[in-house]
């Protein structure tokens, strides 16, 4: 007899534990903001350096943040989330490569299963702000972009941090993706490309402003989990 803990049916009871323990972690964490970015961008690179003071400014506006958990941007947006008044948290993949948990998460949690990371990234978040990345960023902006417009998640703020990284992507859009049909013009609404902090921190705020109420309150770091 097959071995259950090798079986197909024991790989659905790991996919449960884990989408329980995100689900039980994250209930109580309250408005929160995704920051995706490249692992391979240090401290001094321009984008982790705004990064972190990007974080800050959100998580002092009350805003948890949330990152992938690894270094390069994620560490970045993490140690500024730790400089704010919110929660920093980080949702980790097990994979072999540039994946290392950065030491500025004060809520942590590791994922074996991608889809499943995906899945708290966007459930939790009212906002994805992309900086400068590669597969893996370009995978989480470009499945963020579909389900908003096949419209499988409602409309949010979704932010191109660097208009010269990004220039070379969004002409291309224009310039061989429209005229093919397979976009429609009106699809460049679902995005934002910006280049500074202040204009990332209007948008995200006005969302919220319109969508979900006032401005939240900074939750000091309480635990997610702690009832008020």
């Amino acid at each position: 007899m097959e071995d259950l803990k090798t079986s197909e049916t024991w790989r659905v009871f790991r996919i449960q534990s884990e989408l329980v323990e995100g689900f039980e972690t994250l209930h109580d964490l309250g408005p929160a903001v995704t920051i995706f970015g490249s692992a391979r961008l240090s401290p001094g690179n321009k984008y982790y350096d705004d990064a972190v003071q990007l974080a800050t400014m959100l998580a002092d506006d009350g805003f948890a943040i949330i990152t992938g958990g690894g270094p390069g941007i994620m560490e970045g947006a993490n140690k500024g989330a730790k400089k704010g008044k919110a929660h920093s948290v980080g949702l980790n993949i097990e994979i072999p490569a540039e994946q290392r948990a950065n030491k500025y998460q004060d809520v942590s949690l590791s994922f074996r299963y991608f889809f499943i990371r995906k899945l708290m990234f966007i459930k939790y978040a009212i906002a994805f702000i992309i900086f400068p990345g590669g597969f893996g960023t370009m995978d989480e902006l470009f499945e963020a972009l579909t389900l908003s417009q096949t419209k499988r998640i409602q409309s949010f703020p979704i932010i191109l941090y660097g208009s010269d990284y990004w220039r070379g992507l969004t002409d291309w859009m224009k310039k061989t993706l429209v005229p093919h049909g397979t976009i429609s013009p009106e699809d460049f609404a679902l995005f934002s490309v910006v280049d500074t902090q202040e204009e990332v921190r209007f948008l995200i705020n006005e969302h919220y402003r319109v969508f979900g109420g006032m401005r939240p309150s900074p939750n000091h770091k309480k635990s997610p989990r702690e009832k008020p």
